[in-house]
């Protein structure tokens, strides 16, 4: 149910909600060069997945760490990993916000740990959400928990998913279908307008 008093409202309402997470990245921590090798083909397929969402009026909302940096925003945490020493660059240039999406700053693995993701969402008024970005086996797989016990329905394409090694996606991929029953079908072969009619269709 859409809450009359959220200051500011979302202008969208879409059943079907599309979460790029951690994915705005300057890729300084350990192992990060095994990430950016999978994060090129990821950040390419949750590029052609949200111009497609786009056109069809389904949000993007870009679920990100704030790396500790606890006196900036999101507008400068892109700017800073959009910066000509940011080894993250050619990612961010990828996939950088418009003004059409949305933003939230986590300071946890989960997207809903102390966020104001959830009642966004519900504003939003969405029941299925499509989960993207980094690392498949900590922040995609705890927000994906996360969003399960709150009743969600969730896509978590294989392709628009990268971790340290294939192994560890391969895994919380494994984990993610049996335990919260996310699809996790690439996202080639996702069909968003039957997706989204589905969506409608689910109860709130």
């Amino acid at each position: 149910m859409r809450s009359p008093d959220l200051h500011g409202s979302a202008p969208d309402c879409s059943p079907l909600v599309l979460l790029v997470i951690d994915a705005i990245n300057d890729f300084t921590f350990p192992e990060s060069d095994a990430v950016l090798a999978a994060a090129a083909p990821m950040a390419r397929a949750i590029r052609r997945l949200k111009q497609s969402a786009r056109r069809l009026g389904i949000p993007t909302v870009y679920v990100n760490d704030n790396f500790g940096r606890w006196r900036s925003d999101f507008r400068r945490l892109v700017a800073h990993c959009l910066g000509s020493r940011a080894r993250g660059r050619a990612i961010t240039r990828l996939l950088r916000p418009s003004h059409f999406d949305y933003f939230v700053l986590k300071p946890k693995h989960s997207g809903f740990y102390s966020t104001t993701l959830e009642l966004l969402l519900e504003h939003l008024g969405a029941r299925t959400l499509i989960l993207t970005g980094l690392l498949a086996d900590s922040c995609i797989l705890f927000t994906a928990q996360d969003a399960h016990m709150r009743g969600y329905h969730l896509i978590v394409p294989e392709d628009c998913i990268a971790s340290r090694a294939p192994s560890d996606t391969r895994r919380a991929v494994t984990q993610m279908r049996r335990t919260v029953q996310a699809d996790t079908q690439p996202s080639t072969a996702l069909n968003l307008r039957t997706e989204l009619r589905r969506a409608r269709g689910r109860r709130a």
